[in-house]
């Protein structure tokens, strides 16, 4: 993506609004996971997107708990020791603690979020977890709040199905990384052409 530019795509729905509307949503995964949501949540979600009992070894049930994820960037290699790692749409955590156990000490992981109640139980999970080479951080996926060239590895966990302008999104995970960086995603494929009235639906985008 060398040289890239590009106009705002039209996506019809509010940016703004939409955005407000995903963070209601994680919010009350982050305050009740337990309540019910249209989508899954929890230890039976990581089961059903493959994370192993060893995967998740060591990491609190509080952030568990409030997995939301789509799928297992961890399917597609581990994290070596020293490396750092950025984590777009942390959530509750459990993707970057992962990650943080995994790089060590001689490593660092940054998750980015923009909900507040996902970072403080994040930030929560970590302590309980005893990983002082983790931090959250606010923050949109389309403008990480790290320095160019900073990550070995991005990861990121059913977040690009919630954008409308994945392209920035990606542009922004390709300046975070060092050359030869890796980028892990899992998340939401969508093999057919979405009518134009339900990109303008924001319950549909939240989920």
């Amino acid at each position: 993506m060398e040289g890239y530019s590009r106009t705002q795509p039209e996506i019809g729905v509010d940016l703004g609004s939409l955005r407000d509307a995903i963070i209601e949503e994680y919010k009350a995964v982050a305050q009740d996971p337990q309540q019910g949501f249209h989508f899954n949540t929890g230890r039976r979600l990581t089961q059903l997107v493959g994370y192993s009992d060893e995967l998740l070894e060591g990491i609190p049930e509080s952030s568990i708990a409030a997995f939301a994820g789509t799928g297992n960037p961890f399917s597609l290699g581990p994290i070596a020791p020293g490396e750092n790692v950025v984590d777009v749409g942390s959530g509750a955590g459990i993707d970057s603690l992962i990650a943080a156990r995994m790089t060590g000490p001689a490593g660092n992981v940054v998750g980015v979020d923009m909900t507040a109640e996902m970072r403080d139980r994040a930030r929560n999970a970590a302590a309980e977890a005893g990983l002082g080479n983790v931090e959250f951080k606010d923050g949109y996926a389309e403008s990480l709040p790290v320095p160019d060239g900073w990550a070995d590895v991005v990861i990121s966990n059913g977040v690009l199905i919630l954008l409308p302008d994945k392209i920035a999104a990606l542009a922004a995970m390709y300046r975070a990384l060092k050359p030869g960086g890796r980028l892990q995603i899992g998340d939401i494929l969508v093999q057919v052409q979405v009518p134009e009235e339900a990109k303008l639906e924001i319950d549909l985008w939240t989920g």
